[in-house]
């Protein structure tokens, strides 16, 4: 029983920051239908920014984390402005070249700014170890928990009450009616773009709290898409639910069972869904008549 507190609250910690990358990508497809192959170089950007800032400037860390999200804020603007919005009207798979071109440049950006080996990222959550039951886990993880959780709720809070959100919303359903209804596409693309890199970057600072700051920590990026694909690539509470999904399996895995099964899980479970239900647990199935 101890085992498998630990290994749950463990796939809920890792869970909770796919689901907060999971948001970003989810909010790009709503926006634009683009599939964005750079939210896992953002998350490592933003990880690097708030360790530069913060183990590095010496910034307290509430400063270091504003600015963190402030900065990741203008790269989204900055790559929906100079990169993406020249290529409006073209076919969606040009875009979605874009964003894999862009990944490597992000990757190579941290490599030539921090080089490539992995830093100690200076903690902000309490390290201590707290007890629950007769299981005994990191603070930090439960703290981790609770923290994208917020924000997980805050973020769909902005979707169901703010007019940005509600015009995303609108563009999701209907790009056309949305623009005759006056609601103006590049500005809610470059906000969909913004939010995506602030959700990835408190998502690259709460993993590297745990796991340090390092190129490894941009595979979060391709975990992303079974926790997309099985909660729905329209749906954010669909990508909540999936990262959680995602997450418990493989620390389940790995405990369990272990020779690296953990590794493909995502994978397996990615290629099932797409068999039985390719629109996700809470996506919207779409039919088109020809």
């Amino acid at each position: 029983m101890d085992t498998f507190l630990q290994l749950t609250l463990s796939g809920l910690t890792n869970g909770m920051v796919y689901a907060l990358v999971a948001v970003g990508f989810v909010v790009i497809y709503k926006a634009s239908d683009v599939i964005n192959f750079a939210q896992g170089e953002l998350l490592l950007f933003g990880a690097y920014l708030c360790f530069a800032f913060v183990g590095q400037f010496g910034l307290p860390w509430s400063l270091g984390v504003l600015l963190t999200m402030l900065s990741a804020a203008a790269v989204g603007l900055v790559i929906e402005r100079t990169v993406l919005r020249p290529l409006i009207g073209e076919p969606v798979i040009s875009m979605i070249m874009v964003t894999i071109g862009l990944s490597s440049v992000l990757k190579a950006l941290v490599n030539g700014i921090w080089g490539p080996r992995p830093r100690a990222f200076p903690a902000f959550l309490p390290s201590g170890e707290v007890q629950i039951g007769s299981a005994i886990v990191g603070a930090d993880r439960l703290l981790t928990i609770v923290v994208a959780a917020v924000l997980l709720g805050l973020l769909s809070l902005f979707f169901k009450t703010t007019r940005e959100g509600i015009a995303m919303r609108a563009i999701a359903d209907d790009q056309q009616a949305a623009l005759s209804m006056g609601i103006r596409i590049p500005r809610v693309l470059a906000i969909a773009w913004a939010l995506a890199a602030v959700s990835a970057s408190i998502g690259g600072i709460l993993l590297a709290n745990i796991v340090g700051v390092g190129g490894e920590i941009s595979i979060v990026g391709l975990k992303v898409f079974p926790v997309v694909i099985l909660g729905g690539l329209d749906s954010i509470p669909g990508a909540v639910v999936g990262g959680a999904i995602i997450g418990l399996l493989e620390v389940y895995t790995g405990g369990y069972i272990g020779h690296g099964l953990n590794l493909i899980v995502p994978y397996i479970v990615l290629i099932l869904v797409l068999m039985v239900r390719p629109y996700g647990l809470f996506g919207k199935e779409i039919i088109e008549r020809v």
